[in-house]
């Protein structure tokens, strides 16, 4: 009886140290994938860059983190998380670091698709950190990882500061030596997850390469990557597009809408964190009505255009988004409390390309965005397309439930 205890106990603590060393490490690589958001102003400077080409400098990791998800998700399920998570960190690691001595815009170019791969370790800490929890404690646990997001705060507060002090080259040594570090400590300090040892221990050999992508046809997939483009991908591209929407629509200053932006991200990623707790007591699909109800009354409240009789204050509007903010939260988890019920044993693959789809989110939303207020000139038409995405993954998904036998459920899924 004692060596089973002291056995629960120490599979206890590896699966504690592993959740928290990747959320650390997650937490670093996101701060790096967001890098640019803050010493491309001063590269664009430097070089006399165009909007254009400022904007594929700032947008090429995010789509390339995007894209590498579902490739690293897979290299995940086949090599082991410990392995993939610590080779990936390296390599953005090492492209950070030649960034800093890059000095034409096609090196940068180059030197940015590395960068990209610090974004793509979400998909491989997904795949690392799910074995080492049961079913019932998935959702808590993925929640605690995506609160790694708060790296993005981290970027734009510090950030600033080293630039001011020793210039941009020296933002990307210290963000590059952080996670080189990072990756080392994690290396050391962590164990293969318990799926990769259960593998290398009955020499079961890895499923062939195409196998991998069984699971893509099932349309399951798709839905839940349309949930995650919304409620990840619309985040991402608020967080982005609201210091201009408030200059441009309530005349913020641009300090005062940048302070208000930054405020809508820390605590929109740290509540994740709290959606993974209420996808486990309350099941990931009750999380998720929650979650499209509220926001399509938000969304529906910030898209009155901004004329008499319609035009909300600045107040309700600042109150409006935030509770938009918290409830995507809370969805970012909901969603992959969804892929470890449905898909563990190719959570890799499914999480990869779920990941995919919401960061292909937060490049192709802005843009969107943009192009909808120079063709109607409204501010709020950003958030009229954000409502006809609810409003499509809300009949989506509540058809496909009514559908479902209850016996089909699976634990933690459903309420």
């Amino acid at each position: 009886m004692a060596d089973v205890n002291q056995s629960l106990a120490s599979s206890t603590s590896a699966a504690n140290r592993a959740l928290w060393i990747s959320t650390v490490a997650f937490t670093l690589c996101f701060a790096v994938w967001t890098l640019f958001a803050i010493i491309g102003i001063r590269i664009k400077q430097e070089l006399g860059l165009s909007e254009a080409e400022f904007g594929l400098l700032i947008g090429l990791p995010v789509l390339t983190g995007s894209l590498s998800r579902i490739l690293l998700g897979i290299w995940t399920g086949r090599h082991g998380g410990r392995l993939v998570y610590t080779a990936t960190m390296l390599a953005a690691a090492l492209a950070t670091f030649l960034l800093s001595r890059a000095s034409t815009y096609p090196e940068m170019l180059i030197a940015g698709l590395g960068v990209g791969l610090a974004g793509g370790s979400f998909a491989v800490g997904v795949a690392y950190v799910s074995p080492f929890f049961p079913p019932e404690r998935q959702g808590t646990a993925l929640g605690i990882f995506g609160a790694g997001n708060v790296g993005a705060a981290v970027t734009k507060f510090l950030a600033p500061f080293v630039l001011l002090a020793w210039g941009w080259q020296a933002v990307a040594e210290i963000w590059a030596l952080a996670l080189a570090v990072m990756a080392v400590v994690f290396w050391f300090t962590t164990s293969d997850d318990p799926e990769h040892r259960r593998r290398k221990l009955h020499g079961h050999a890895p499923k062939p390469f195409l196998q991998e992508f069984a699971p893509l046809k099932n349309p399951r997939v798709w839905r839940f990557s349309l949930y995650y483009f919304f409620a990840f991908g619309g985040f991402v591209a608020l967080s982005l597009w609201l210091p201009r929407y408030l200059v441009g629509a309530y005349g913020f200053d641009l300090e005062t809408a940048g302070m208000v932006a930054t405020a809508y991200s820390i605590p929109g990623s740290i509540f994740r964190a709290y959606g993974g707790v209420l996808s486990d007591r309350i099941g990931a699909r009750a999380v998720m009505y929650l979650v499209f109800l509220v926001s399509a009354v938000a969304t529906a409240i910030l898209a009155l255009p901004a004329t008499p009789p319609f035009a909300i204050g600045p107040i309700v509007f600042v109150v409006a988004v935030f509770v938009l903010g918290f409830v995507m939260s809370l969805g970012k988890a909901a969603v992959f409390k969804h892929v470890a019920a449905y898909y563990p044993e190719s959570i890799g693959a499914v999480g990869g390309v779920v990941g995919m789809v919401g960061g292909l989110g937060g490049f192709v939303l802005p843009v969107a965005f943009g192009i909808l207020k120079d063709m109607t000139g409204l501010w709020s038409s950003c958030f009229l397309l954000l409502f006809f995405l609810i409003a499509v993954s809300l009949c989506w998904m509540h058809r496909t439930v009514r559908r479902i036998p209850a016996s089909a459920a699976r634990p933690g899924a459903s309420a």
